[in-house]
């Protein structure tokens, strides 16, 4: 599973953007982080700030801000409302567009809680979608219009006032759709991160099972070839029990050297496997190639397989290593199948080819007379898949089957380029 990125200091970000760093805090209401309090705090104080100066000049003999009000205790209850405005600032990242909808008729005519509901304005421009945004700067416009006619500047005329409300109100709404497009960008840029990272896994898991895939077909070729010759010398051991002891002892000999064989092969397989690192460093065992068919080929003669083997392949030392390797199996898994299936059977292997032309592996065996024998080695059904789905990377054709004669037929093309 993919983990999300956590920020170096997340402290210093917004609870939005700190909220998501974590696969459990991802799907939660943010909540505050140290700048969110610093912020708050600020605004807090700085609205406390002007209620407090708005009264004060307010009670003066001659105010700077507005127009007395014509009695103290209107002065009072402006003030009052100005500190409940400043407290209410502790919940504006809850509620946003609903302490701004219950204050919008504060902006008629209160002085003191100016700057909160500037604050609370600046808020829901960053926290709410652009439509809700230009909704609630066209009512406060209006607002601006009657509070300029109730509360007049002492100084500026009516009209200049109003100007300078919609300048201030418009330079709050840039403010707040920039700082929102902002963070709207960086969780694109972090969505589209982490599902690179995503993907990147996946292709990475992709590799692997492909890989181990080829691996586990390699195992299944060489393993069955090795088995097959097992079967065939303990067999042999097993109906002629007065064979002459030299004879005895060879296929013994045989059926060890084959055994160990096998195990090698199966240890270098599961060590493959069992590796834990990606970085491709660990040593590959040589794979076989087109030079080691013939030891193929003797392999099973010394099993007493008859195998009939006709080469005409030009420029045999131009083979790619590639091509070679699947020529290799294509002709191991024929004999092997010969060995399961048709025993005692003669085997024909034809390799033709050269750059250009391609190249062409048939093997054929002539098919067997009645139901299969009780000690016959019994076949998975994967091998012709396997070797199918070699040829069909490898760019060619394969064709497996009885032929016009009634005998087995496997036959594969496979490219071979100029």
């Amino acid at each position: 599973m993919t983990s999300l990125a956590v920020p170096e200091h997340p402290w210093l970000l917004p609870g939005a953007l700190a909220g998501a760093t974590s696969p459990e805090t991802a799907t939660r209401r943010p909540r505050r982080t140290t700048r969110d309090w610093a912020v708050d705090t600020l605004a807090f104080l700085i609205s406390l700030l002007w209620v407090l100066y708005s009264t004060a000049d307010a009670l003066s003999p001659n105010p700077e801000t507005a127009v007395a009000l014509p009695h103290d205790w209107m002065v009072g209850v402006d003030a009052l409302i100005g500190l409940v405005c400043c407290g209410l600032l502790w919940l504006r990242r809850r509620w946003p567009l609903g302490l701004m909808v219950a204050t919008l008729p504060l902006n008629l005519f209160s002085m003191a809680a100016s700057i909160p509901l500037l604050i609370f304005y600046f808020t829901v421009v960053v926290h709410r979608r652009t439509a809700v945004a230009v909704a609630v700067t066209g009512v406060g416009l209006i607002t601006n219009l009657v509070y300029s006619w109730t509360r007049p500047d002492p100084v500026m005329p009516y009209w200049a006032t109003v100007a300078w409300g919609v300048v201030i109100t418009l330079t709050v709404l840039a403010w707040g759709m920039f700082v929102r497009a902002r963070r709207q960008l960086i969780v694109s840029l972090r969505d589209r991160a982490e599902r690179a990272e995503a993907e990147q896994q996946l292709r990475v898991a992709q590799a692997r099972h492909l890989e181990r895939t080829r691996i586990a077909r390699e195992m299944h070729d060489v393993l069955a070839h090795r088995i097959s010759l097992l079967s065939l010398h303990a067999g042999a051991l097993e109906f002629r029990p007065d064979a002459p002891a030299d004879e005895v002892a060879r296929a013994a000999g045989v059926i060890r050297g084959s055994a160990h064989a096998a195990l090698q092969d199966l240890r270098e397989v599961i060590g493959v496997l069992r590796a834990e690192s990606d970085d491709g460093d660990s040593p590959e065992p040589p794979q076989p190639t087109l030079a080691d068919l013939p030891a193929l080929i003797a392999e099973s003669r010394a099993a007493g397989v008859r195998v009939n083997v006709s080469d005409s392949v030009a420029s045999p030392g131009e083979v790619p290593a590639a091509l070679g390797r699947a020529a290799y199996r294509i002709v191991q898994e024929g004999l092997t199948n010969a060995r399961k299936h048709a025993a005692g059977a003669a085997v024909t292997v034809d390799v033709a080819g050269g750059p250009g032309s391609g190249l062409t592996v048939a093997i054929g065996n002539r098919w067997p007379v009645g139901a299969p024998a009780g000690d016959a080695l019994p076949g998975a059904g994967t091998g012709l898949v396997g070797i199918s789905e070699r040829v069909t990377l490898a760019g060619g054709r394969l064709a497996y089957g009885r032929d016009d004669a009634g005998d087995f037929r496997l036959a594969a093309w496979l490219p071979w380029p100029a």
